[in-house]
């Protein structure tokens, strides 16, 4: 299935067939596309809780305004930003680049320095707009790599933070849960799956300021 045929089958799975369990190698790509999702300045405020427990989700089906999606999917994942993003937080993250990348600390402590003073200008409720705004970049990418490995699957802003982050004790690991993502295969029943796209035509929602050829010319002349 090419990219685009990917994207077209995909859909906001309604109902899941909870007979049916991704494989192991399945679960591992989602977990390594999640770790490379792009992050402002690279700095990953995200952490992803991954649950394969129909009793769990079952309590959590409790907070998610009982859809269905959340205890009948193969996998639950939770995406979580960290609650708490200061200096020694930014300073793990250039150690680690240094690490990696052997870059020399001289080079890398102005930039550095400049997002330590940033972010502690910045308000928490600032920080966290910012961090929430890197889990949706975590989202649109792993609902991507779902489609193109034909693993179904649900985005949801509907469930009860506070709720999932009790029963999940993500407090503890100084996590706070912003979005889920039930995934699995589609039920064969599933009459929505069969539903052709509403979309807008793309002309209406591109707006195309490249040159044309002749634009083009008259530029260089």
């Amino acid at each position: 299935m090419n990219n685009i045929k990917a994207l077209q089958w995909r859909y906001a799975t309604k109902k899941f067939d909870d007979s049916k369990i991704l494989p192991q190698e399945k679960i591992e790509v989602l977990k390594t596309a999640f770790n490379l999702t792009a992050t402002s300045y690279g700095l990953q405020p995200i952490k992803m809780v991954l649950i394969h427990n129909k009793e769990l989700q079952q309590k959590l089906m409790g907070f998610s305004f009982n859809q269905k999606q959340v205890s009948t999917a193969s996998h639950l994942l939770i995406i979580c930003i960290e609650k708490r993003i200061d200096k020694s937080f930014i300073e793990k993250y250039f150690k680690m680049v240094h690490h990696i990348r052997a870059t020399p600390e001289e080079v890398l402590d102005p930039f550095k320095n400049f997002l330590v003073g940033d972010f502690e200008n910045k308000s928490i409720e600032e920080i966290k707009a910012w961090a929430t705004n890197q889990a949706y970049l975590a989202l649109g990418n792993l609902m991507t790599v779902c489609a193109i490995e034909e693993i179904d699957s649900c985005p949801m802003e509907g469930f009860e933070p506070r709720k999932f982050d009790e029963l999940l004790a993500l407090d503890e690991l100084n996590l706070e849960s912003v979005l889920v993502l039930p995934v699995g295969y589609r039920a064969a029943d599933d009459v929505f799956s069969e539903f052709k796209k509403v979309r807008r035509e793309i002309s209406d929602v591109i707006i195309d300021l490249s040159a044309s050829s002749e634009d083009k010319d008259l530029t260089n002349t």
